[in-house]
């Protein structure tokens, strides 16, 4: 790695943000499976590669958008509701990471932190051509109604997250505390 390549990596690990607000512009296609190919170069422990990413269409989309629109009203009341319905209609693109069950549970944590890893890369590959996301574990997807309507076998596989993907309409400013106030330093 050169100085060049790793002063860009730590600028787009410093500069990447969850992304709440999208631009209406389209994802090249190029772009996600770029993206999708840094994904499964995450680590995952005895290669068991464990994710599996499914893309709705615009139908599909639309349907997701009507399902966490029911949920919000009936939890949060109809204002709310619209309010959400006009954020997740903007979302350009949308992407469901799942990871696929095991019956040990060191395996199962292990293949759901390399699915973790792969988000992480999925997001950093995203994030170095402009394009931002937001991975979020909300509500909606823990529903019956979502797994059926993502094709998702819940007895199989379990959601590590609903993926938005888009160009930013805006991006929130940094708020991370450093790193040495999470260390332990040990004799």
């Amino acid at each position: 790695m050169t100085m060049d390549t790793a002063s860009e990596f730590a600028q787009i690990l410093q500069t990447r943000r969850t992304i709440h607000r999208f631009r209406p512009d389209p994802i090249p296609e190029a772009a996600l499976e770029r993206a999708l190919a840094a994904a499964v170069l995450a680590p995952n422990h005895g290669l068991t590669e464990p994710w599996r990413f499914y893309l709705p269409g615009p139908q599909t989309a639309r349907q997701l958008v009507s399902l966490n629109t029911s949920l919000v009203a009936a939890g949060a009341g109809p204002e709310r509701a619209a309010e959400k319905e006009a954020l997740w209609r903007a979302v350009p693109r949308w992407l469901v990471l799942t990871v696929v069950c095991s019956a040990d549970p060191l395996r199962a944590r292990e293949d759901y932190a390399a699915c973790a890893c792969a988000a992480q890369n999925l997001a950093l590959a995203l994030w170095s051509e402009g394009i931002g996301m937001k991975w979020t574990t909300g509500p909606v997807t823990r529903t019956r109604e979502f797994l059926e309507l993502m094709w998702i076998d819940g007895a199989a596989e379990e959601v590590v997250g609903l993926m938005m993907i888009g160009y930013p309409a805006e991006v929130p400013p940094v708020n991370r505390r450093p790193a040495t106030g999470f260390r332990v330093e040990l004799p």
